[in-house]
């Protein structure tokens, strides 16, 4: 893996979260893994089933990956040892982000979120509880 001086003057972040990384300078593998459950209502309204993550199956059922069919030609020209970057500016990372300045040999990214909407029956919008 070619090695690189990484020079970074400013970087500012307000808010990483939920196995996001910053990385400066050189790394051999990157992996970041994330599940989530959302769930928004418009009542008051637990149901019993909605914490059980490995019921669904968005969050364990295996990726496919698609295979690469085309032929790839790839020509580098790493002339500079230094990887510069003046200045970074980033409102917030979340779910399995990467703000990375280097090089990097392997990286692996994943994030599954079940987003679940429990409405109340319809004309009973406005109720109040």
């Amino acid at each position: 893996m070619l090695e690189r001086l990484a020079n970074v003057d400013f970087i500012h972040v307000k808010t990483f979260s939920y196995s996001s990384i910053f990385q400066i300078g050189d790394s051999r593998i990157i992996n970041g893994f994330s599940r989530a459950l959302a769930v928004q209502r418009e009542a008051e309204v637990f149901y019993g089933n909605e914490g059980n993550l490995p019921s669904f199956d968005v969050i364990i059922k295996p990726i496919t990956l698609p295979t690469i069919t085309e032929n790839l030609t790839l020509t580098f020209h790493n002339l500079p040892s230094v990887i510069k970057v003046k200045n970074i500016n980033v409102k917030g990372f979340s779910n399995a982000s990467v703000l990375h300045v280097g090089n990097s040999r392997n990286i692996s990214m994943e994030a599954r979120v079940k987003h679940i909407r429990q409405l109340l029956p319809h004309g009973h919008e406005h109720e109040t509880r």
